[in-house]
């Protein structure tokens, strides 16, 4: 039983947490701006346990639905699905537990909010078999990882205004930057196996297009700041943020394995200067 329990730790990535903090900080942007400072209590942990329950989920989706791919790969070869230590049905059954619990834990919340889930939780379904056709699906996982944004927009206000979509597109384009930087680590195993993956689409021009989209980020959310009527504050967290985003490209552009892994972890300093940026602007009028 222990060794069982120990086998869905690492199915959900308890190990792992930069996945869920990448989810956080964009959850936490979008309830800060949304509430005009600190959010209730009550909204700011069903979205904290939310996201936690989603992003672990979706990991056990994404981990069946590779369980093919994953033993031809050194670095994912040993993860409990693909090496038998937990069956494919375990871990859909593991993956539709989760999501109920994340669908029962919204129940407090307005019926809008609970509609947007229903749509994040097919996304977070579909993005794990994108990679079989689709040239870009870092885009579906943004979509993904970002629809923690309108969703707190709507339990907050009761509708999405504007402000939302903007940081909703910039939040999209983060991750296409932080995951190519991590499809830049199996590129040359996901082009023998016959992935598709934006490391792959984008090619030679793969730091060009982390770069590109680390601009929309910045563009999106200085934009974002200025709807909101947020301090100059602001941009102490901002200019911090995009420093990160410098030493970033400077990893990636070496190209190596390690170097681009470390890109992608770094990451969630940037999500955190951001969301700092946005307390200070919002806080310091």
């Amino acid at each position: 039983m222990r060794d069982r329990l120990v086998s869905y730790s690492y199915l959900i990535r308890l190990n792992k947490p930069i996945g869920t903090l990448l989810l956080l900080w964009p959850t936490f942007w979008a309830l800060w701006l949304a509430s005009g400072g600190f959010p209730r209590w009550p909204i700011l942990m069903i979205f904290t346990g939310g996201t936690f329950l989603m992003r672990s989920a979706g990991c056990a989706i994404n981990d069946y639905a590779d369980r093919e791919f994953d033993r031809h790969v050194k670095r994912t070869k040993e993860r409990p699905v693909t090496s038998g230590k937990i069956s494919g049905k375990e871990a859909l059954g593991i993956a539709m537990s989760l999501a109920l619990i994340a669908f029962l834990l919204i129940q407090p919340l307005n019926a809008l909010t609970k509609e947007l889930s229903v749509f994040a939780l097919l996304v977070a379904i579909i993005y794990p078999f994108t990679k079989r056709f689709l040239a870009i699906p870092q885009a579906v996982l943004g979509i993904a990882f970002g629809f923690g944004i309108p969703m707190a927009y709507a339990a907050v206000l009761d509708f999405i205004p504007p402000e939302a979509w903007i940081l909703f597109l910039g939040n999209l384009f983060w991750a296409i930057a932080y995951d190519t930087a991590y499809a830049m680590v199996d590129r040359d195993d996901d082009l023998r196996l016959g992935l598709h993956t934006s490391a792959i689409t984008f090619g030679r021009f793969d730091v060009m297009a982390i770069a590109l989209s680390y601009v929309i980020l910045f563009l999106s959310q200085a934009l974002v700041a200025y709807l909101a009527n947020l301090s100059y504050y602001f941009y102490l967290g901002w200019i911090a943020a995009v420093i990160c985003a410098v030493y970033h490209l400077k990893l990636v552009s070496t190209r190596k394995s390690d170097a681009c892994f470390k890109a992608f972890r770094h990451n969630n300093w940037l999500g955190g200067f951001l969301f700092l940026g946005i307390v200070l602007g919002l806080t310091l009028r």
